[in-house]
């Protein structure tokens, strides 16, 4: 398993203000991904002049948690699961989601922190 990026993840009810916040401390928006999963989520990602990264998510609550990219996602589930992290979905399948660019997992650790894990499938900065 290799880790090809680490960075904050913001998940909020309202990311406009967040994204005006980061946009007024030197961040530019790079990628956005609209329609994630059953819940329809749209994902932006920033990028300081520093190379400093922060991904800021639509969701149904607030939360921060650490988007960790990496080079084989299965691979990294399998590793996190043996050190006691579960997947964070509740429904039945606890399916990985694929956004066409990206697959991605939430896993929680036993402590309750969250990763959020995902595995490029097409390069983005």
């Amino acid at each position: 398993m290799k880790i090809t990026s680490f960075n904050p993840l913001i998940v909020t009810k309202d990311a406009e203000p967040v994204i005006k916040l980061f946009e007024e401390l030197g961040f530019e928006r790079r990628h956005t991904k609209e329609s994630i999963g059953k819940s329809n989520v749209t994902d932006v990602r920033m990028k300081d002049a520093n190379g400093f990264h922060v991904d800021i998510s639509s969701g149904s609550g607030e939360w921060t948690m650490i988007r960790m990219n990496v080079d084989d996602l299965d691979e990294t589930v399998k590793f996190l699961e043996e050190r006691g992290f579960h997947k964070a979905r509740h429904d039945a399948a606890k399916e990985t989601i694929d956004t066409g660019s990206s697959k991605i997992n939430v896993m929680v650790s036993p402590s309750g922190y969250i990763l959020s894990v995902s595995q490029h499938i097409k390069d983005h900065d």
